[in-house]
């Protein structure tokens, strides 16, 4: 039971990959006070995981101190898991995919209704490639990324939108052989949960609004995350919410 001034949730259950997908829903959408509530919260349902050192990855910048209060919580380990998304041309806010670390990319299928040609999505893999090798010097400059193979992987976003970006996540993390892949966020509309359920063994969403136009339009309180803070909530070292 979650305790204080956060809400007691009833949760309702769907089809991922053959196995329990975890949804919460209520008459009213509740609108997050800020990233802390939302990590707190979403601990809750991800409680069947504590005791199994899970490796949390959050998609940065803005979940990764979401992904402390969780990884903490669990008692598991955090890493960062890093994915660009592909903008449309012309519109830099709208994903048509996402690519991660490895060079691999998810593009959706709306891409070429877009104005999205085979050469554009070429060059921006490449210029987004440079963004993801330049953020992996900066935030775990001394150590590679923690190996996932054989462990319980949850991977948490502050919120998904198209679902592009968390697609590449966790397609790029099966390939490394999880034993458990976790999706944890929470809000998304319904049709990006339905986008991103075939991708993972559990998916885990706190509020599924069919009103959605942006991540923000959830919390009260969305301020933009800085570098600094990602490095310090990986070396354990940032307040605690």
């Amino acid at each position: 039971m979650v305790k204080g001034n956060e809400l007691a949730w009833k949760a309702r259950y769907y089809t991922c990959r053959g196995e329990g997908s975890f949804a919460l829903t209520r008459e009213k959408v509740h609108v997050f006070k800020d990233r802390a509530e939302a990590a707190r919260l979403l601990a809750h349902p991800l409680t069947a995981h504590r005791g199994m050192n899970p490796l949390v990855l959050a998609v940065p910048r803005g979940a990764v101190p979401m992904g402390r209060v969780i990884a903490d919580a669990l008692g598991g380990e955090l890493d960062v898991v890093l994915v660009r998304k592909l903008p449309a041309p012309g519109n830099p806010e709208f994903a048509i995919g996402a690519v991660d670390e490895t060079g691999w990319a998810f593009v959706a299928e709306y891409a070429a209704q877009v104005g999205a040609t085979p050469e554009y999505i070429e060059r921006e893999k490449t210029r987004q490639l440079a963004l993801l090798r330049e953020r992996r010097a900066r935030y775990t400059p001394v150590r590679p990324p923690i190996d996932p193979q054989g462990r319980v992987v949850i991977v948490v976003d502050d919120g998904l939108a198209t679902g592009a970006t968390m697609i590449a996540a966790l397609a790029g993390l099966r390939r490394r052989g999880p034993a458990r892949l976790v999706c944890a966020v929470p809000v998304a509309p319904p049709e990006a949960v339905a986008r991103v359920r075939p991708y993972c063994d559990e998916l885990v969403c706190l509020e599924q609004p069919w009103n959605f136009y942006a991540v923000g339009q959830f919390y009260e309180h969305f301020p933009q995350v800085d570098d600094q803070e990602v490095i310090e909530a990986l070396g354990g070292t940032g307040p605690r919410p």
